[in-house]
């Protein structure tokens, strides 16, 4: 049984006006009776539509400036009362039914997110009335109506004239309903407890999650497992969530997880065209360059047999020249730039199913927490935006690095944050030609790091090493000598870093320590 609800009295009161006057006036045709307040009212009557005043239905006035107008026994037992149960109770104290709620609340959001807002600013843009009455009308579900997004006006008004406005119906506006003032709410909080809240060494005492679905996804990591993606409500500056997708076909969540770690990488060479391969969350290849296709062949040199499938990331616009490049060299599964020229599009449309993403140029990584999910919690951190210049560096062996070996040191030492622990990195000329990730051996990462190298033909003699995080034993920095690295840079702190230390000066290798360590798991 569907149990439909016939409205005979509608409250309305929205900040969102769109497509108001058109729902408004078909519920009238309906026969329902419209009470409203304020801006609400005003709109209505602008457009010759018959409205009720709240307070005249009350007859109790709007005080404080409007801040009480809705909260009255009329309004809330027209709301909340039970169709049989509390008839009663209703007609002893003339409390006629409201059949149907339509409220979007005060525009908090959009407050705050103002330059220069303030605390009255948006403590004024908290609404109270709005949240009480949508909760209301949401927990009597069984005998009313509630609507907070004109997104749902037309299957609702056209319900309502079918006679149908049954149960099912009734049911999903009441679960959006908890869902939309649970929102409102987590942004109030988000918003006030870093400023007044009581925090846990600087953390506060439950973690609201801000996102927005963007998209579900086709599937998860593998076909079997069910995906969305998310977006976080801040999203701002050079994210995937504020990319615009220029052709191609549908983001998968490999895709995106693979593209997240491309761009987070190349963005931290603002000063130099730089090209960034990712093949499973890993940099198989990184290059800066005169130009973006010169920093493109560096970087596809590296490893040109994990590129194939790969991510590519640019940190300029990509021109038809490397475009063609591309396409001819390899297949590639994910573009991303700041901009595309109009030769560039024309040769990426030959291939209509590679995803081509424009990036907002202005340069800058979101820098909200870094959040992943583990059984039963969740784990929250800021996300890794150290940054070592050579100010910071601290030469530890007998050698001093060359000029041009402290330049490929800090080109390295920026690539090996975004590779997998345990990480190594060999680079030469301001490009890698060999890396070694996620290997639970850091002397087997070093290892892997040179037969790369050599499986493309680089040579890895004067080359530098990055390491993520110090070399436990002397193993790593043997094995580095005999592949020709002439310096290393990691974040030293080792109980053997004395060992570590001597075996540089033996092989005449420049080693500096960061103090600063990058793993990422």
């Amino acid at each position: 049984m569907t149990h439909p609800v016939t409205p005979r009295r509608a409250l309305i009161s929205v900040s969102d006006k769109s497509g108001l006057v058109e729902f408004a006036t078909r519920l009238i045709a309906c026969g329902v009776e419209i009470l409203s307040t304020g801006g609400t009212a005003q709109a209505l009557r602008d457009a010759g539509i018959a409205v009720k005043d709240v307070s005249e239905h009350t007859a109790f006035p709007e005080i404080m400036a409007g801040r009480v107008k809705t909260l009255h026994p009329k309004i809330h037992g027209g709301i909340l009362g039970r169709r049989g149960t509390d008839d009663a109770v209703m007609h002893e104290h003339d409390i006629a039914p409201i059949d149907l709620v339509i409220v979007n609340l005060y525009p908090f959001r959009e407050t705050i997110d103002k330059p220069g807002v303030t605390l009255e600013e948006a403590v004024e843009n908290i609404d109270i009335g709005g949240p009480a009455l949508v909760r209301a009308a949401a927990k009597n579900y069984e005998s009313v109506g509630v609507v907070v997004s004109p997104a749902d006006y037309p299957e609702v008004i056209t319900a309502i004239e079918r006679g149908a406005f049954d149960l099912e119906l009734r049911q999903r506006l009441m679960a959006k309903a908890f869902d939309h003032t649970a929102d409102y709410d987590r942004a109030i909080a988000n918003h006030f407890t870093p400023r007044f809240g009581a925090q846990a060494d600087g953390f506060p005492q439950h973690y609201h999650a801000d996102y927005q679905l963007h998209s579900v996804l086709r599937y998860g990591e593998n076909p079997h497992q069910q995906a969305a993606f998310y977006t976080s409500r801040k999203a701002a500056g050079a994210t995937l969530a504020t990319a615009k997708q220029i052709q191609g076909k549908e983001l998968s969540y490999n895709n995106l997880a693979d593209a997240d770690a491309a761009l987070q990488t190349v963005l931290r060479f603002p000063e130099h065209p730089a090209c960034i391969i990712v093949k499973h969350a890993n940099p198989c290849g990184a290059a800066l360059g005169d130009n973006i296709l010169a920093a493109y062949d560096a970087a596809h040199r590296c490893d040109s047999t994990s590129a194939f499938g790969g991510i590519i990331a640019f940190n300029r616009g990509l021109d038809g020249a490397t475009a063609r490049e591309i396409i001819s060299r390899q297949f590639v599964e994910v573009l991303l730039a700041p901009a595309y020229d109009d030769e560039a599009l024309q040769v990426l449309a030959q291939k209509p199913n590679i995803r081509v993403l424009e990036i907002k140029s202005d340069g800058h990584l979101a820098q909200e927490w870094q959040l992943t999910s583990i059984h039963g919690g969740l784990l929250v951190q800021e996300w890794d935006s150290g940054i070592i210049n050579s100010e910071n560096l601290k030469t530890v062996s007998a050698r001093e690095p060359a000029p041009e070996e402290l330049h490929d040191l800090l080109f390295a030492w920026k690539i090996a944050k975004t590779v997998k622990s345990n990480a190594i990195v060999l680079a030469k000329n301001r490009a890698t030609i060999g890396i070694g990730a996620g290997q639970t051996s850091r002397v087997f990462a070093s290892q892997i790091a040179v037969l790369k190298a050599q499986n493309e033909g680089l040579d890895t003699h004067g080359s530098v090493l990055a390491s993520d995080a110090f070399f436990p034993f002397r193993d790593g920095v043997d094995a580095a000598a005999a592949a020709g690295v002439r310096a290393i840079i990691q974040p030293g702190g080792s109980v053997r870093d004395e060992e570590v230390i001597t075996a540089a000066n033996e092989h005449g290798i420049a080693m500096i320590f960061t103090g600063m360590r990058h793993f990422r798991h």
